[in-house]
């Protein structure tokens, strides 16, 4: 399973780290007076308790002065450790819903968020029709799931956008947000409210209009939490990254496309302009 190779990742860099260390001949005192860290910091990093970034790594071992080609080496499974991949089928094992409540702690353990979003408006933002439908088996090898409890649990997540202590970027394209998901009174209900979230003081909803001159490629959906981690998804499942360059890389990616969109009061007017299209198309 992949969580048995990053449990091994981890375990491997913790004792690689401490290994190098008492081969040094330095406590984990001095070592950390060299690192600029703590020594808690260092203990918990030696016994897995915490895991270290790419750049505590680099400190680390330039603090012991290890040879190039087993810093190297030492770098490269620091990144995979960095690294989180669960699949769907993982989740879908233990309930969908158990992937809305750690959300939930994610969002409420995060004061700045940033979805990028080129494919469907996130959990956040949907109304619970549409949720339905985004939570169901698409193709026959989707796992099975309990569709209304997941739904029960993404509803309740979005208590979160009422505080106001947290910031929330919602950076959506025009295919996402029309997209035929749904009937057309959904697709319309759910562009209505989107709009109404956007009138939310600690929220924007930010549009990428179809024909904006881009210099990029909406690839994937991902959202940065303050600028500690990055969720990536993908068909299959998703990724965690936790290097600083992987999440400064995000967040340089997100203002790319943040400049090309419709905001404000003119992401307003769009939402609710094409839930009127979508009503007179029903018609």
């Amino acid at each position: 399973m992949e969580a048995d190779h990053q449990g091994r990742d981890r375990k491997g860099l913790a004792d690689a780290l401490r290994s190098l260390r008492l081969a040094a001949g330095l406590s984990g005192e001095r070592l950390a007076v060299r690192c600029n860290m703590s020594q808690t910091k260092i203990s918990r990093i030696e016994t897995g308790r915490a895991l270290p970034t790419v750049l505590d790594v680099e400190r680390i071992l330039a603090a012991l002065d290890v040879p190039r080609e087993v810093a190297d080496e030492l770098l490269r499974l620091a990144r995979r450790a960095n690294v989180d991949y669960a699949s769907w089928r993982a989740y879908a094992r233990v309930g969908l819903h158990q992937k809305q409540t750690e959300l939930r702690a994610l969002e409420r353990s995060s004061r700045v968020m940033r979805h990028f979003l080129p494919a469907v408006p996130t959990g956040l933002l949907h109304v619970r029709e549409y949720a339905e439908r985004t939570l169901s088996r698409t193709v026959a090898g989707d796992p099975a799931r309990d569709v209304r409890r997941a739904v029960d649990a993404r509803m309740e997540r979005q208590a979160v956008l009422d505080d106001p202590s947290r910031s929330f970027t919602f950076l959506l394209t025009e295919q996402a947000v029309t997209w035929r998901r749904a009937p057309a009174d959904v697709m319309a209900a759910q562009c209505s409210h989107m709009a109404a979230v956007a009138r939310k003081q600690n929220v924007e909803i930010a549009i990428v209009p179809r024909a904006a001159e881009v210099p990029a490629i909406p690839m994937n959906i991902f959202v940065v939490y303050d600028e500690r981690l990055v969720t990536v998804e993908l068909f299959s499942g998703e990724v965690v990254l936790r290097d600083p360059r992987d999440v400064a890389h995000h967040l340089d990616l997100f203002a790319v496309f943040l400049d090309h969109a419709l905001t404000g009061s003119e992401a307003r007017s769009y939402l609710l302009a094409t839930a009127d299209e979508f009503l007179r198309g029903e018609q």
